[in-house]
């Protein structure tokens, strides 16, 4: 079957199947396609169809084994769906993580990186700096800065009981993986390194 001829195919066949396999399917976009697609593979085997061999039947025949193998997965993607036990909720964010990502939103953007990937993130002071573009010394500085910032949004008057409860930044190792030794205290951060 040359070009001409399956386009001809195409043109009587498509409408006659699409018909047909909405009958079978009673999803008429679905029906369309899975025609489209057996007339996809139709074409890269026209020229081992013949005319003469009923190609609207190979054509049927697949676009139903298509629609069925659909339905199949579509069958069992249900009943994982339906096994498969609800999520478990997620607590929302504590008064500790909401407090320390207020302080973060406040300060400029170079510093909160600066500070987020060297504190959360765990990197060293030269990755820092290699990953942002930045000299060291400057990294430093806006760690430095950075951590004065912090400590001013998230210090409270000795006198005055801490919406977040009096954490002492503990909390950030849970929050994000600073190291073990620095904590907050008294409005300054102090390392263990």
């Amino acid at each position: 079957m040359d070009e001409d001829e399956f386009d001809a195919f195409y043109a009587a066949a498509f409408p006659r199947l699409t018909g047909q396999l909405f009958a079978f399917t009673g999803d008429l976009g679905e029906a369309q396609d899975v025609v489209q697609e057996a007339f996809v593979r139709a074409w890269d085997r026209r020229h081992r169809l013949m005319a003469d061999e009923a190609p609207e039947a190979w054509v049927r025949t697949v676009a139903m084994r298509l629609a069925v193998s659909r339905w199949r997965r579509a069958k069992r993607w249900l009943e994982l769906v339906r096994h498969s036990p609800p999520p478990e909720t997620t607590p929302g964010p504590g008064p500790d993580r909401t407090a320390l990502v207020a302080a973060l939103r406040q300060l400029p953007e170079s510093q909160r990186m600066a500070v987020v990937l060297h504190h959360l993130c765990d990197l060293s002071v030269e990755q820092v700096a290699s990953e942002t573009g930045a000299p060291v010394g400057t990294v430093k500085a806006r760690l430095s800065r950075g951590r004065a910032a912090l400590a001013r949004h998230l210090a409270v008057d000795e006198a005055e009981e801490p919406a977040w409860e009096g954490a002492s930044m503990s909390f950030v190792k849970q929050v994000g993986g600073f190291s073990a030794g620095r904590r907050f205290r008294r409005g300054a951060w102090r390392t263990g390194r």
